[in-house]
């Protein structure tokens, strides 16, 4: 079977209905897996923790650093800002980076850029706010997982691998919040109602909201492009 560069088609890193529920389905499986799975639940804190940081930064305050714990914890340590814009970027940044990196992968000719700029990243992250040994062996797991692939040349695996470790981060995202449900005193729930009107379990609510919006987003662009290739009979 020619592919669509063979059959002068635009190449298209957006996958079929098919594939991306085959996907969703392998990523699902590997957040699952015990020992596998660690490094994805480590990306999914390292961007929680990182759009803590953010969202300390673009609010006035100023972040110490940011560690990370084998079990997938995190936390990140800073000072002023806002602190309900602090405390809810964190599951919700998470599940919008997840949601970013689908879509890059859907940009045959940014995924190599894709890869390349989020190894920068948390390169950059451990140059500024990485302290101890452990957060800084993690932080380079990370690293090597972005930028190792940059070596192979099959431009459909690469897409393919970096739609599914998205989809594995929106994914933990929507997981991860789920235990504050059996939290009383501490996580960012309970911070947020500390500082509104809202009760922690709502803030839960809408965490798991945004994060299955995000996954639809992801399903809505992959549906969109089958349609139009339906539409136009290619």
């Amino acid at each position: 079977m020619l592919n669509d560069q063979q059959q002068g088609r635009p190449l298209s890193g957006v996958p079929s209905r098919g594939r991306f529920f085959l996907e969703l389905l392998v990523a699902f499986l590997i957040t699952k897996l015990p020992f596998v799975s660690v490094p994805f639940k480590w990306l999914e804190s390292y961007f929680h923790e990182l759009s803590h940081g953010l969202a300390t930064l673009f609010t006035g305050g100023v972040v110490s650093h940011i560690q990370l714990f084998p079990n997938g914890a995190g936390l990140c340590f800073s000072q002023g800002g806002w602190p309900l814009v602090i405390g809810f970027s964190g599951y919700f940044g998470a599940a919008l980076w997840g949601l970013l990196i689908f879509t890059c992968a859907t940009w045959p000719k940014g995924i190599r850029v894709s890869f390349g700029f989020l190894g920068s990243a948390v390169v950059l992250t451990t140059l500024l706010w990485a302290r101890d040994l452990l957060t800084i062996a993690i932080f380079i797991s990370l690293a090597l997982l972005f930028l190792l692939p940059l070596k192979l040349k099959f431009n459909q695996f690469l897409a393919s691998s970096l739609r599914m470790i998205a989809l594995m981060v929106i994914l933990n995202a929507l997981a991860s919040p789920v235990v504050l449900f059996g939290l009383e005193g501490q996580g960012d729930a309970y911070m947020l109602a500390q500082n509104s009107w809202i009760p922690a379990w709502m803030w839960v609510l809408v965490w798991l909201s945004t994060s299955v919006m995000m996954l639809f987003l992801c399903w809505r662009r992959v549906d969109r492009q089958a349609a139009k290739l339906d539409s136009t009979g290619v």
